[in-house]
Order: C-alpha cells, then sequence, then structure tokens
C-alpha cells in the first residue's frame, strides 16, 4: 500500500462547528489543497463519509487501483477520512472509493468540493489551484451603492451555452472569449448586472445546469477556473455585476454525484417524501442534517469569496418551502404543526441570508419563489426569510397573459394588467421575463404578441416599456432584447442574424435606449419597493385601454408620469391628471421611428391647467400613440 501520510487542516473547533452546522467555510477544509508536509510537496485530500470502513483516493497517479492510497479516519466520530498524498499535485485526476459498512456496498464519487472537474462526459475530479490577480478593486469599494435596494438593477439572464457559439469550429465560447464578446454586448446595451445560469459542473446538458455535481466548480465546458474569474473581473471593470443561479434545491442521482455517497443517504434526505422530487426525477438535501445545511452554506459563501459574485438567484425555493410540493395526498407528511410548510427549510434559508449578509453586505440574494409565502424578502428579525429581492411571477404571469390578447378584448381584462399594483410592495420584487418563458410550446416573447409584424413589435416596445417604468427591478433573458422570433433552444446560439432586419435592429436599439431612461431616471428605481415611489393618475380607463401613474423619487423634481395605450388607437387630446400647477415634457416614447414606430407623439413642452381630472387639482392632453408607452418630466 502506497504511503499516506496523517496530517489535517481541521482543528477541534473546526469539528464542533461542522457538526453543530456553524461552519461556513468548509470549502477551506475539505476537498484537495495542494500543501507541503515536512518538506514533500503532495496534496492533502478530506472528505466526509459517516458510513464508510474505508476510502481510498483512485487517481491517474495510483492507475485508479483501491487500496493504494487509503485515507484514515477521524476519531472525533465527525465521519472524516483524511490524510496527506506525496508527488500528488495540481492537474492530478481522482475519485474517493468508499467501502461502506452498509452491506459492503461499494462507491466511487468525485470529489463534492472539488475546485475543477473533468469536462463531460468525463467525471473525476481535479487536483487544483490558482493564484488569479483580481483587478476589479474599484467595482468592490462601490458595489454596495449599485448593488443596492435603490440603484437601478436591470439584469440580462444568460445561458453561456447558448448566447453566441463558435460557428466556424462549432463549439462553445470560452470564458476568454466571452470576457469580450458578451461584456462588451452587456455593456453597449446598458444592463447594470448579469445573471448566468448555473455555471457550477453538470453532467446533462439538457439540465441546463440546473443538476449539479461539482458544486465549487465552474464547469469547464467554456475553460479553467481562472478563466471564470477573468470573466467576472471584466464584467467588474466595466461596471457590470454578475448574479449566479445557485440550487441548494435538488441534486441528480448520478453515480459520482451526491447521491447514496457512503452507502448511505449522506446528503439527501431518507425519507422519500422529503428526499425524492417527482417533477425532476432527482433527489432532495436533507436540511434537517448540520453537516449538509454548512455544506450548502459554505458553497454560497465559497461564490461570493472567491469568485467575486455580486448576488445568488436560488433556484426553485417554492420546491423547498412546501412538503407537498408536486405531491399528491397520502405522498407528503406534514409538519409537527399539521402544516405543510418544510419547517428545516425556513430555519435554513433564514441562517443561509443572515450569513450571506452578515459576511457580504454589498450582495443581493434573489428567491424564485412563484407563491404567496409571506415575508420572502424581508428580514429575519422580522420574521422574513431574508431575502434581498424575490421574483414577481404573479406579474409574469398576468402581463404575458394580457399582452398576448388582441388589443380589441383588452378592455375586458384591465385589471389582469392593473393588478399587480395590489400587492407590488408586499416583497422587493424583480419582474422576470426569463428563460422558463420562452420554452416548452410557450413561444418566444415577441411570438405571443398578437396582430400584424408592426403591431407585434409595437407590442413588444409597450410591454417591455411597462415592465420599466413598473415598481421592481428588472430581468430579460437573453434574446429578448432584440427579438428573437424562435423560442429558446440551449443546443443552439442565438439568431443573430435576426439584426440584419430592421425591425430586430430597431428594437435592439429600442431596448438599449429603454436601460439608458431606466439608469437615468432616479423616479424608476429610488423608491421601486416602496408604495412612495408610486401614484395612480389612472387605471380604470376600461374603454380606451389606457393605464396612467406616477412614479417618483426621492426629489420631487425627479418625478415621471408613464402613460401606456394598450390598443393600436392613436388618441388626441387624451386628458390625464397632473398633481400640480406644472408642465411635462416628453422624455421617451416607444414609437419613436428609430424604434420603429410611428413617430407620433408629443414634441412640445405641455401646460397643465387647473381643470380637475383622475383626483388631481390640475389636468393636461396630450397625443397617444398607438401601442405605446410614453414618459414625462414633470416641471
Amino acid at each position: 500500500m502506497a504511503h499516506v501520510k496523517p496530517y489535517s487542516l481541521f482543528t477541534d473547533f473546526d469539528i464542533d462547528l461542522f457538526k453543530s452546522g456553524k461552519h461556513y467555510r468548509l470549502y477551506e477544509k475539505f476537498g484537495s489543497h495542494i500543501v507541503t508536509v515536512d518538506g514533500i510537496d503532495g496534496t492533502y485530500f478530506a472528505v466526509w463519509a459517516p458510513s464508510a470502513k474505508a476510502v481510498s483516493v483512485v487517481g491517474d497517479f495510483n492507475y485508479w487501483i483501491e487500496g493504494e492510497h487509503q485515507l484514515n479516519v477521524r476519531w472525533d466520530s465527525s465521519g472524516i477520512w483524511e490524510g496527506f498524498i506525496p508527488m500528488v499535485g495540481k492537474g492530478n485526476l481522482y475519485k474517493y472509493k468508499i467501502q461502506s459498512h452498509n452491506n459492503d456496498v461499494k462507491t466511487e464519487k468525485a470529489d463534492p468540493y472539488a475546485r475543477r472537474c473533468e469536462h463531460p462526459p468525463s467525471t473525476a475530479s481535479i487536483v487544483w489551484d490558482d493564484n488569479y490577480k483580481w483587478k476589479d478593486k474599484d467595482w468592490m469599494k462601490k458595489r454596495k451603492k449599485n448593488n443596492a435596494i435603490d440603484a437601478p438593477y436591470s439584469v440580462y439572464e444568460v445561458h453561456l451555452g447558448s448566447w453566441k457559439k463558435h460557428v466556424e469550429e462549432d463549439r462553445f465560447m470560452s470564458y476568454y472569449e466571452l470576457a469580450d464578446d458578451l461584456v462588451n454586448y452587456v455593456k453597449d446595451m446598458n444592463f447594470t448586472h448579469v445573471e448566468l445560469m448555473p455555471i457550477m459542473e453538470y453532467p446533462f446538458d439538457p439540465s441546463w445546469g440546473y443538476q449539479l455535481t461539482g458544486y465549487f466548480a465552474p464547469t469547464s465546458r467554456f475553460g479553467y477556473p481562472e478563466e471564470f474569474k477573468y470573466l467576472v473581473d471584466k464584467l467588474h471593470q466595466n461596471d457590470i455585476g454578475i448574479i449566479l443561479d445557485w440550487v441548494p434545491s435538488h441534486f441528480p442521482e448520478d453515480a459520482h454525484g451526491l447521491g447514496f455517497f457512503d452507502g448511505s443517504n449522506l446528503y439527501e434526505h431518507p425519507d422519500r417524501r422529503k428526499g425524492y422530487h417527482p417533477d425532476w426525477k432527482s433527489l432532495i438535501f436533507n436540511y434537517e442534517r448540520n453537516e449538509v445545511r454548512s455544506f450548502l452554506i459554505s458553497n454560497a459563501l465559497f461564490w461570493l469569496e472567491q469568485y467575486h459574485a455580486d448576488g445568488l438567484r436560488v433556484d426553485a425555493v417554492a420546491s423547498m418551502l412546501f412538503l407537498d410540493y408536486s405531491r399528491e395526498d397520502g405522498e407528503w407528511e406534514p409538519n409537527i404543526y399539521g402544516g405543510r410548510e418544510n419547517l428545516s427549510v425556513i430555519s435554513f434559508l433564514k441562517e443561509l441570508n443572515e450569513e450571506v449578509y452578515k459576511s457580504f453586505p454589498d450582495v443581493q440574494t434573489i428567491a424564485e419563489e412563484s407563491t404567496a409565502f409571506p415575508m420572502v424578502s424581508k428580514p429575519t428579525f422580522l420574521g422574513g426569510l431574508g431575502f434581498g429581492m424575490k421574483w414577481m411571477m404573479g406579474w409574469m404571469h398576468d402581463t404575458l397573459e394580457y399582452f398576448s390578447k388582441d388589443p380589441i378584448y383588452r378592455k375586458y381584462h384591465q385589471n389582469d394588467i392593473t393588478f399587480s399594483l395590489a400587492y407590488a410592495f408586499t416583497e422587493n420584487f424583480m419582474l422576470p421575463l426569463s428563460h422558463d418563458e420562452v420554452v416548452y410550446g410557450k413561444n418566444s416573447i415577441l411570438g405571443r404578441m398578437p396582430g400584424d409584424e408592426w403591431q407585434r413589435f409595437a407590442n413588444l416596445r409597450l410591454l417591455y416599456g411597462y415592465m420599466f417604468t413598473h415598481p421592481g427591478t428588472k430581468l430579460l433573458f437573453m434574446g429578448g432584447e432584440f427579438g428573437q422570433y424562435n423560442e429558446w433552444n440551449f443546443q443552439e446560439s442565438l439568431d443573430w442574424n435576426l439584426l440584419e432586419f430592421k425591425p430586430h435592429k430597431d428594437t435592439q436599439t429600442y431596448f438599449k435606449e429603454l436601460n439608458t431612461l431606466y439608469k437615468n431616471t432616479p423616479a424608476l428605481y429610488e423608491k421601486g419597493f416602496s408604495s412612495e415611489g408610486f401614484e395612480w393618475i389612472s387605471f380604470d380607463d376600461h374603454e380606451n385601454c389606457v393605464i396612467s401613474y406616477i412614479r417618483k423619487g426621492y426629489q420631487e423634481e425627479n418625478n415621471v408620469i408613464v402613460v401606456c395605450n394598450l390598443t393600436p388607437t392613436i388618441r388626441e387630446n387624451y386628458k390625464i391628471g397632473v398633481p400640480t400647477k406644472s408642465k411635462i415634457k416628453e422624455i421617451f416614447n416607444s414609437d419613436a421611428k428609430k424604434f420603429g414606430g410611428s413617430g407620433v407623439g408629443n414634441p412640445r413642452q405641455i401646460t397643465a391647467n387647473k381643470d380637475p381630472w383622475n383626483g388631481k387639482d390640475y389636468s393636461a392632453e396630450i397625443t397617444l400613440p398607438p401601442l405605446s408607452v410614453t414618459v414625462y418630466q414633470i416641471k
């Protein structure tokens, strides 16, 4: 048997924290770490396998022979196996061969804490370290301001594998190539943030990254870990934040993954009613187990610390919160109070958010949560879950349903487009038009719009204008900004060739200027989560299908009026209420010719008269372009 030298990175305090579920930097201890012991270079390995009776490191350095390098089990009942293997270093491939006390079952597992993984379909872990030198000091100093809830927050959601492909060589673009093309594009389009669909290592392309096996390794599909850091660095150097999709809800049953890790239900809940996800055919973490909670919270902090991420969008929170999620009667067990809420998940999410904001007060956590579960984005000291924001799924569903209707019928459904304001300030909402809305036969966003080609693009501009003037932060999936015709296909690049055609190029120009309007108009973001930042002018003009409202910032002189004409009919001399004796000036018009519109608008400043209307003391008459959103500065 080859020599494994006794060695440990764990202190007694580390072990106590790990057992109690309070160790939030486990990546500093577990996994493979290149070290020098007694003057000899090698690698320290540590893995949690409490049901094992033997654990070997197998790899390219010992011809994958079990027993050549057996780790030592710690004496403190922590279930940790560890040891130092001389002459193993950066680039070596390895796995853990685990013999279980449970019927002598043997498993061969990738390292849960590996910093780099083999390119799928290969599944080994790789000993790795890097000494990347960050150049984003300026961003890191000011990102608290850029990530604040009263800052503009316009997010471009990206699937790296299909944003743009290297056509000539029929391959993915690398992290390095994306650091040029993607960064330059996002900057030119004036987005404030990018959100990446999961970039942690995953084995199966059709999962889009939502079935993870390498929680601490950026996927090797696009390059090395330090090359991903370079991409993040370039985004920051161009004043663009980065949000990472993070998946603590479930994991696949792949043989090399976390499932049945040491011959027992180690990471997954042993009760299939809590440990198996019927929709995704995957395993669910055991949130009742302290060590698993430490693993997940450590993983969240890892991406914030090691990769300078500015936020985490937490996937599938609703599936975590409810014991009966996608289950029939008899397939789930109520909690101790007889309810359907998963109490261990609630405490886990609170602990996660408390630790994230304690360690990184200048980032955001964003919940993808589709139910009416209360106080998701309220602080834990008030009884909330502690997220910074929550996706506004109700707004998304109602809005897309409304805009898919022929304008002739919209007057019968006006409440659908205004209802969101009844609950818009119960959470810190982000308005999402995400990847989930452009797959599985739902059609592209443009493809849902009714009418002829001109009307479809006008409706699309109106939809986006309504979205950006509605309270809340914004998220758009890639391709939507230029009117992608086809549904998203993860295997293919976006249809960039569409930009050769004027309607698509004009739509891209529109979205670029819409982002600029949003970023340069404090009233559209400063009070985006407060009822103080919004006031209806009129929501009940069903017959004309017009809605109008005031958006307010910290300074009254920054307030703006927004008017949406939801039909193709031009409305001249349309009267709206104005709160003060003032003049209003049109500063944005989705019907402008440069956006592909008809060019109808209000080129001259308009004086409000002492003529009460819409419950306001003053009023003004304006021209409403067809299928348009217009924005007016109050002077």
